[in-house]
C-alpha cells in the first residue's frame, strides 16, 4: 500500500493549491480525481466555463458596443450554443493541459479514479476503467476538496432540456427565447444576465425579498436597473410550488401567492450541494450538513485533526480566488509553515453583466457596526476611458473615515470591475487612506484613473 504525506481529495482550485504548497514543502503528495475532471468542478462545470460563456456572450451580442451603435446592434443576429461552446472547449482544454504541467512540475503524484475513506487515513480508489482493480493508499493528512454540484429537488423535474440545471446551460440544442430563472444566487444572477445580454426575456424568481444581501445596497441597486433595461422581470419574495410542462411544451412555473409565470425554459439555481455523499466520510468520523458541507475551524481542520477541507466544499464564499487560498494555507498549517491572510480583505468577483466586485466593509456593515465613514464616487460615464468603451452605468465607490481618511471598503460594478478592484485592496492592505490615490498618478485615460476621481469626490464633502 502506497504511503503519503498527504492526499488531496478534488483537483480543483482547493485541491491543486494545497497540493502544489505541500510538495514545494519536500512532501510526498497525491491528488485524486477522474480522468474528465482534471481541474475540478471549477474547470468543467463552474468558473470557467461560466466566465468564458460570459465574454463569448459579450462579443457576440455586441452588448459593450450598444452605447456607440444603437441598443438593438449586435454582431450576430442569431447566437447559438455551438457559437458559445466552441470558445468554452478552446479555453477548458488549454487550462487542463496549464493544470497537468503544474502538477507535474511541482512532483505531484496523480491518481486517477473516485476516492472513498476506508478509514481516517486509508482511502480506496476506484479506477476509471471498471476492469481494473480498485486499490488503496494511507496518508499522514487528508486535503478533501470535492467541490460542489447544483443543488435539486425531487418535486423539480430536471430534464436537461426543457428544465435544466446551470451545469446544463451548454447542453441545450438552442438558446431559448425566453426563459425563468429560479434562485437569485450569485450563480443564478450571473446566468440571467448573460441570457438576457443574449436579448432573451428573463424573468427571475426567489423567496428573498431582494438580491445578494452581502453586497453593498447602492451597487444592487445599478444591477438591477441596468438589468431592467434588458428586459428582466423580477419576482421577489415568491415561493415556486410547482413546475410542469403544459400541452404546449411551455414550462409553467406556480407560485405560492398564485401566480403562473411561464417560459420556453427553466434555469433551476437554487445553490449547490457538497460532493461528500460518496467518499465515506461517516468511516472518517466525519459529518457534513443538508447541503453536504464540511466545517472546519481557522485552519480549515475538520472534527479530526489530520483531515482538511477546503474550497466550495465548506460554503461561503465559494470563490476560485478563497478555494485557492484556503488550500494552500492547509497545507501550511499541517506542516508547520507559518502562513496567514486577512478575510477581510478578500476580494469578491460576481460576473454578471455588468460584472461587481468588491473589498472590505460595506455601507450597511459601518451603519450596523456604528462606524462613521463618508463616501466618494466615480461614474464611468464621467471618465474619458469610460466613454471609449461605452460604459454607462459604472461606477467605483470609496468608503472611508472622515477623520483619519482610513480607507473602508472599494465597491465597483462595471466593466473591468473585478479587475480594478486590487488597486484598492492593496491599499486597504497596508492600512492606506484615500490621500493615496489624490496623491497618486494614474495614467490616463484608464480606468484606474477612478480611484482618484472617487478619492477627490470623497475629499471634497468634508
Amino acid at each position: 500500500m502506497e504511503r503519503y504525506d498527504l492526499a488531496v481529495m478534488g483537483s480543483g482550485p482547493a485541491g491543486q493549491k494545497a497540493a502544489i504548497q505541500a510538495a514545494k514543502l519536500k512532501k510526498r503528495v497525491c491528488i485524486i480525481d477522474k480522468k474528465r475532471m482534471v481541474g475540478g468542478v471549477c474547470l468543467h462545470t463552474g468558473t470557467i466555463p461560466s466566465k468564458t460563456l460570459r465574454e463569448a456572450v459579450l462579443y457576440l451580442s455586441g452588448f459593450r458596443q450598444r452605447a456607440f451603435y444603437g441598443r438593438d446592434y449586435t454582431l450576430k443576429d442569431s447566437i447559438s450554443v455551438q457559437d458559445l461552446s466552441v470558445r468554452v472547449r478552446a479555453v477548458v482544454g488549454n487550462q487542463i493541459e496549464v493544470v497537468r504541467a503544474q502538477l507535474k512540475r511541482n512532483r505531484v503524484d496523480p491518481i486517477t479514479g473516485f476516492a472513498r475513506f476506508v478509514d481516517p487515513n486509508t482511502l480506496e480508489i476506484e479506477p476509471d476503467d471498471a476492469e481494473e482493480p480498485a486499490v488503496r493508499i494511507t496518508a499522514e493528512h487528508v486535503v478533501v476538496a470535492t467541490g460542489t454540484r447544483p443543488a435539486s429537488n425531487e418535486s423539480i423535474p430536471i430534464d436537461g432540456k426543457c428544465v435544466f440545471d446551470a451545469d446544463q446551460l451548454l447542453r441545450l440544442d438552442e438558446i431559448p427565447r425566453n426563459v425563468i430563472v429560479v434562485g437569485a444566487g450569485v450563480i443564478g444572477i450571473e446566468y440571467a444576465s448573460m441570457l438576457a445580454a443574449m436579448n432573451t426575456q428573463v424573468t427571475l424568481i426567489d423567496l428573498r425579498e431582494d438580491l445578494l444581501d452581502f453586497v453593498d445596497r447602492e451597487i444592487i441597486d445599478t444591477l438591477r436597473f441596468s438589468l431592467r433595461r434588458l428586459g428582466t422581470t423580477f419576482r421577489l419574495g415568491e415561493k415556486v410550488t410547482k413546475i410542469e410542462i403544459d400541452d404546449r411544451d411551455r414550462v409553467v412555473a406556480h407560485l405560492e401567492s398564485g401566480k403562473r409565470v411561464v417560459g420556453e425554459a427553466l434555469l433551476y439555481a437554487v445553490g449547490r450541494t457538497g460532493n461528500t455523499d460518496r467518499i465515506g466520510i461517516e468511516t472518517a468520523g466525519l459529518e457534513a450538513d443538508n447541503r453536504g458541507r464540511l466545517t472546519v475551524n481557522e485552519h480549515y481542520q475538520t472534527s479530526q485533526p489530520h483531515i482538511y477541507a477546503a474550497g466550495d466544499v465548506i460554503g461561503f464564499p465559494s470563490l476560485a480566488s478563497t478555494s485557492m487560498e484556503q488550500g494552500r494555507l492547509a497545507s501550511c498549517h499541517m506542516f508547520g509553515l507559518p502562513a496567514t491572510t486577512t478575510p477581510d480583505r478578500l476580494p469578491y468577483g460576481i460576473y454578471t453583466i455588468p460584472e461587481i466586485s468588491m473589498v472590505g466593509r460595506t455601507e450597511q456593515q459601518l451603519t450596523s457596526d456604528k462606524i462613521p465613514y463618508e463616501v466618494g464616487i466615480s461614474k464611468y460615464e464621467e471618465l474619458a476611458k469610460g466613454q471609449m468603451i461605452g460604459d454607462q452605468i459604472g461606477m467605483l465607490k470609496l468608503l472611508f473615515c472622515p477623520d483619519t481618511l482610513k480607507l473602508l471598503g472599494v465597491h465597483a460594478i462595471g466593466d473591468f470591475a473585478a479587475e480594478i478592484v486590487h488597486i484598492g485592496q492593496a491599499v486597504l492592505s497596508f492600512g492606506g487612506g484615500v490621500d493615496y490615490f489624490r496623491d497618486t498618478v494614474f495614467n490616463y485615460p484608464t480606468m484606474a484613473e477612478a480611484y482618484k476621481v472617487a478619492a477627490l469626490d470623497g475629499l471634497n464633502k468634508i
